[in-house]
This record gives C-alpha cells, structure tokens and sequence, in this order.
C-alpha cells in the first residue's frame, strides 16, 4: 500500500511541475518572483504619502486640481482598469514629468484614449511619448504630445 501512495504521489509532483511549466509560457500575468518575467515599468509617485488621510468614516486625497475620470468598454486596459472603473487624473505641468510607466489620457480625433506610457524620446517636434494599453497587443499607431495629452491617472477606484 505505501508502494502505491508513493507512485501516486510521484505522478501528483510530476503532474504539478509539468503544470507550471505549461503555465509559465503561456500566462505574462504570474508573478516574475516565480518564473523570472521582467520588470515592468510602474506610475510614478504623483501623490505623496502626505497628501493621503484615511480615516474610520472617509478618505480624503488633497489633490488640487483634480480630474474625474470614466471608462469606455474598449478592453484596452484590461484588467487594470475597465468601463466600471473610476479614476482621478491630473494635469501634467510640463512634458519631463512624465514618465514610463504613467497612465495617461490623450485627445485623438476619435476621442480620448487612456493607456501606458512604454516609450519616451524626442524628436525634432519635442517630446514625444508611445503609448500601448495593457491588454493589447500593439502599442498605439501615433506619437502623443504633451499638447495631446489631457491628464494621468493618479487613482484608481473600483
């Protein structure tokens, strides 16, 4: 009988390594603790600790100058944020501020577009920043200006 236990329990390890194998090429989501994906770039600080009070009956953010945001079903951001998503933007002061990794807003000719920053260079136009959402594939087809842009994300709240 322990025979058997120990096949059983040799086929479950077997079964539970092939598994995460299996999972670690196809899931970019896992934790790169576990199977050594790369950094990715996170916001930058726009709110200080100081500016945060949590109390037992509120939550109050001083944030001057603050935008409400609302969301489109488009997926894009998936599962950052989505259409049932609520988020606080605010206005960049100049084009150094941001950085890889913020969220902004953007005007288009089709409306406003919110994604990550995953590039920043300069050309002979200024600044210029390649944005991408989360869940797509391709970064977005145009270089955004600061003049473009409309905010950055700095909450979100579900």
């Amino acid at each position: 009988m322990k025979k058997i236990h120990n096949i059983i329990l040799l086929l479950l390890i077997g079964l539970l390594i092939s598994s995460l194998a299996a999972i670690s090429k196809s899931d970019a989501h896992l934790p790169t603790t576990i199977f050594g994906g790369a950094e990715q770039h996170s916001p930058s600080n726009w709110v200080k600790e100081e500016q945060i009070k949590v109390y037992n009956d509120k939550v109050i953010l001083d944030i001057q100058d603050a935008i409400w945001a609302g969301f489109t079903d488009t997926n894009s951001m998936d599962p950052f944020i989505d259409e049932t998503s609520h988020a606080i933007e605010i206005s960049p002061e100049n084009p150094q501020s941001i950085n890889l990794g913020d969220v902004i807003s953007y005007q288009t000719e089709k409306g406003i577009i919110i994604h990550r920053v995953i590039e920043k260079g300069e050309d002979k136009k200024g600044i210029y920043y390649i944005v991408k959402g989360d869940n797509n594939r391709f970064e977005d087809p145009i270089k955004v200006r600061f003049e473009d842009v409309k905010g950055v994300l700095v909450a979100v709240i579900y």
